[in-house]
């Protein structure tokens, strides 16, 4: 480097550093900008459909308890509750033609087929979730079918049944962590199954619709139904 005498070469180097020093300042700085987490919004943004969209596919409400052939049963006054069918079952079954309940004063016990639903001509058996006396009917459902399916766990209730022991009658069914873990298993048994047409629930996030037992089985969906309602 002709022309520069000690000093300035110290002079040139330093800068060279300085300047080295701040591009690994800012690279570092950069690289723990891209590192960083993402905030919960955006996370949520980026979660897959298919995901996201499986806790929804069938409604759990709270304070609600259910048997395993997906009827629920809820506290009303003492030992009196309400009884009527999941969210679950109304999807699978579709949009009943008419609803078959038992009679206030007969008795229905758990695990037992005690009312109908008839969609296409063909019943369907319901299993009771509860042990009792039936005290009240929905005749507003009997009359408009429709009840179970627009809204379930509301005016879509069937009976009131007056249990021995409304604590431990709860204490046999799911609820919280439980029912959403036995609902999270049915979803992935439907996810398994295939259908000629688009089907249900196929790995790439889609949604059930009402009435799928006959899109899993036109020939044989009643069948179908009863299985995954354990009433076959």
């Amino acid at each position: 480097m002709e022309g520069l005498g000690p000093v300035d070469m110290f002079a040139t180097k330093g800068a060279e550093y300085l300047i080295a020093l701040v591009f690994l300042v800012l690279l570092a700085g950069y690289w723990r900008l891209l590192s960083r987490p993402a905030p919960a919004a955006a996370r949520a943004t980026a979660t897959p459909r298919a995901g996201a969209s499986r806790p929804g596919w069938f409604e759990l409400r709270p304070g609600f308890y259910f048997h395993p052939g997906h009827a629920w049963a809820a506290p009303e006054d003492g030992d009196v509750v309400r009884v009527g069918m999941d969210d679950f079952a109304h999807k699978l079954l579709g949009q009943p033609a008419a609803i078959e309940l038992p009679p206030v004063g007969s008795r229905v016990r758990p695990g037992e087929r005690e009312w109908a639903v008839t969609v296409d001509s063909r019943s369907v058996g319901m299993l009771s979730p509860v042990e009792g006396e039936v005290v009240g009917v929905n005749t507003e459902a009997i009359e408009s079918p429709e009840l179970v399916t627009r809204d379930p766990y509301g005016q879509g209730w069937l009976l009131e049944v007056k249990v021995p022991h409304a604590p431990a009658t709860f204490k046999n069914l799911l609820a919280g962590p439980l029912a959403r873990a036995w609902m999270e298993g049915t979803v992935e048994r439907l996810r398994q199954m295939r259908a000629p047409e688009l089907g249900i629930v196929l790995p790439d996030g889609g949604f059930p619709v009402a009435g799928f037992a006959r899109i899993l089985a036109p020939e044989r969906w009643d069948q179908v139904a009863r299985e995954f309602l354990l009433s076959d």
